[in-house]
């Protein structure tokens, strides 16, 4: 795990952040799923993989009672045997089904309301819907910040500390320009 850009914000410490998510010694990481919450490949098969069946098992039981995850909606399981004590899972628009931007706007929020509803004080977000979901990792990552920002801003006190990561180095890149934008 390497550290390339951190910086306090309404006293939250936020972090860009090069490494494997699984690896994140946090309350909680963000799982960017499918609606049926079946962890296969990616982030979510290298979550389920880290973390233990339970994470799946725990994924399977929500959608057998509530049905599949919309998108831009969210949901919690325990984090097995990883060093987070929660995954969020939520699933982001696929590029080219419409509405995107707030779609994924709507998923950031999600996270980060669930997060505070839980108590949840730190958590790690990678760049929900850029991979094989298709959106643009630029958009995404600029979307991402600043759907975090803007909740913290209105939000004050609910978190410690918020990662942004990546596992190369495009995504931690795009996050810090993201950031950089914003003239923080």
């Amino acid at each position: 795990m390497e550290i390339l850009f951190e910086k306090d914000i309404n006293e939250v410490k936020l972090k860009v952040v090069k490494g494997d998510i699984t690896q994140e010694n946090l309350d909680a990481i963000v799982n960017p799923a499918n609606s049926y919450l079946r962890h296969g490949g990616g982030v979510a098969g290298a979550i389920v993989r880290a973390g233990g069946e339970i994470i799946q098992r725990e994924s399977y039981e929500y959608v057998s009672k509530c049905g599949p995850l919309p998108v831009g909606s969210a949901m919690v399981t325990s984090g097995g045997s990883l060093k987070a004590k929660y995954v969020i899972h939520t699933v982001g628009p696929r590029w080219g089904e419409g509405n995107e931007q707030e779609k994924l706007q709507k998923a950031v929020r999600s996270v980060l309301e669930i997060a505070k509803e839980r108590g949840i004080k730190s958590i790690s977000i990678p760049a929900i819907s850029c991979g094989i979901f298709g959106f643009p990792p630029e958009f995404g990552t600029k979307i991402i910040v600043n759907t975090v920002l803007d909740f913290i801003k209105h939000n004050p006190n609910v978190f410690d500390e918020i990662h942004f990561i990546g596992i190369d180095n495009e995504i931690p890149n795009l996050f810090i320009k993201a950031l950089k934008e914003e003239n923080l």
